[in-house]
């Protein structure tokens, strides 16, 4: 490569070419003195070698590897795609979310989906990923690990063990920002179940403690190698450890919190409609692209033949689910609805989530349709209870992931009394802990919005401006 001659030496070289040609023969002989010493003054300072940088260690690792190199980035970046898809899952929810409450809370919905997702991957940078993933870190062996920060640079020989293929099929940085995509839905389920009357503050306070503390711990069980992955249980990308978890954690929130005003009068269910179905269903369908990163990331490679069969049967499931609830509540109810078909689309895609890599496609597809006619009965179920769940989440991710869990262990690769055991460990934890973290919360701050802030709309009271301003919000 040719270095770059100093902006000095070229003036120096123009100077004594414009002296060769403009200066008179004698002149020429009484500066050639001169003139030989800075030609070679340029030569020198042209082809001075600078000292060539040492290769680093990535570079050497890879040195000779071109194709060994070639799949590292493949899979490298296809979790990386895979983790922008699950972050597309929140826009996901909260069009959901809004869609299906009323207009008047709309602002307090997207405010909420968008604190959590911010507050969630920062905890988790902070605690949760190290807490979850602890190698051999322990404080109580595969139960419990106490979390820590994430490195904060990589240099030296670590870079070689952290961001080549001895570390993965991807790097120790693309690892973690896939699975920060994952901590923050647990507390964005919760979030739909609890909407329109609880308070701000507090909802806030008690999703950052779930995310930071309790979420990780149910992980490390799990995908952190403790005591549940040591008995075989097997959840691929999260039926029980991301859905339940959530669905159990809002069953928890939703008992303290109680119903809507007017929700349940004189015996009676009245229902309390969404104000935008179409927003509700561009959300249902976000989530579906989503899931493909969800459930396709989690092969944690490029893999042509893991990663299209993960996508057939995770497609299988949410579309049979989708078919399943809608003619189960139009057989139910006397005419199709809509909410229930979106909700079961997302009934099969959370049934088939543990199972996707090991369940065969049409398995894959009664997986879903079982799930999307147990939500149908679950939302009824629970309103009969006069549990009010503004969306259907602790039905959808609580109940269809216990499902999809114990299916795994009745059509995929695992053992079905240990997929029970699994299933109901992670479920009960996330009830009983995050029972106590709303009741805390309930003590120190209060839970709930007063009725007439509850009446006038979250919008307002807890935001001070409207979704839609100059309409006239659904009571």
């Amino acid at each position: 490569m040719l270095k770059k001659i100093p902006l000095s030496g070229v003036l120096v070289v123009a100077l004594a070419l414009t002296g060769v040609v403009l200066m008179p023969e004698p002149a020429l002989a009484q500066e050639s003195s001169l003139a030989v010493p800075l030609v070679e003054t340029v030569e020198v300072t042209a082809t001075e070698a600078e000292p060539e940088e040492k290769p680093s260690e990535v570079e050497v690792f890879w040195e000779g590897k071109t194709a060994e190199l070639a799949l590292f980035t493949v899979n490298n970046l296809w979790i990386l795609i895979a983790a922008a898809l699950v972050f597309l899952m929140h826009l996901g929810f909260s069009a959901v979310e809004s869609g299906l409450t009323q207009s008047k809370n709309t602002v307090n919905i997207l405010f909420k989906n968008v604190f959590i997702v911010c507050m969630g991957a920062m905890v988790y940078a902070a605690w949760g990923f190290n807490a979850m993933y602890p190698g051999g870190e322990w404080l109580i062996k595969g139960v419990f690990a106490l979390g820590s920060p994430i490195l904060g640079g990589i240099e030296g020989a670590e870079t070689v063990a952290k961001l080549t293929s001895e570390y993965a099929a991807y790097t120790y940085w693309t690892d973690f920002i896939f699975q920060a995509m994952f901590a923050a839905t647990a507390a964005t389920i919760i979030s739909g179940a609890v909407a329109e009357r609880i308070k701000l503050p507090s909802f806030l306070l008690a999703a950052t403690l779930i995310v930071a503390f309790l979420y990780p711990i149910t992980g490390s069980w799990q995908w952190g190698q403790g005591w549940l992955y040591d008995m075989g249980f097997a959840d691929f990308a999260g039926s029980s450890l991301v859905h339940a978890f959530g669905g159990y954690a809002a069953l928890a929130a939703v008992l303290i919190l109680g119903p809507r005003l007017g929700k349940y009068t004189n015996g009676k269910i009245r229902p309390i409609l969404g104000h935008s179905m179409p927003l509700a269903t561009i959300g249902v369908f976000l989530l579906f692209l989503g899931w493909f990163g969800f459930n396709g990331g989690s092969v944690l490679s490029a893999d042509p033949i893991a990663v299209s069969f993960v996508f057939v049967t995770t497609a299988l499931a949410g579309f049979s689910g989708g078919l399943a609830a809608s003619f189960t509540s139009w057989i139910l109810q006397r005419k199709p609805d809509l909410s229930m078909a979106l909700n079961g689309m997302l009934a099969g895609l959370v049934g088939i989530t543990a199972g996707a890599d090991s369940i065969a496609p049409w398995w894959a597809a009664f997986v879903g349709a079982i799930a999307g006619v147990l939500v149908v009965f679950s939302v009824i179920f629970f309103d009969k209870l006069k549990i009010d769940d503004p969306v259907g989440a602790i039905s959808v991710h609580g109940i269809c992931g216990n499902w999809g869990t114990i299916a795994v262990g009745i059509f995929g690769s695992g053992t079905l009394f240990v997929q029970v055991l699994g299933t109901a460990a992670i479920s009960l934890f996330s009830f009983v802990t995050a029972f106590a973290v709303f009741g805390l919360v309930k003590l120190l701050m209060g839970l709930r919005v007063s009725a007439e802030e509850e009446e006038e709309g979250l919008d307002i009271g807890e935001h001070g401006q409207e979704a839609y301003p100059g309409f006239v919000p659904n009571k």
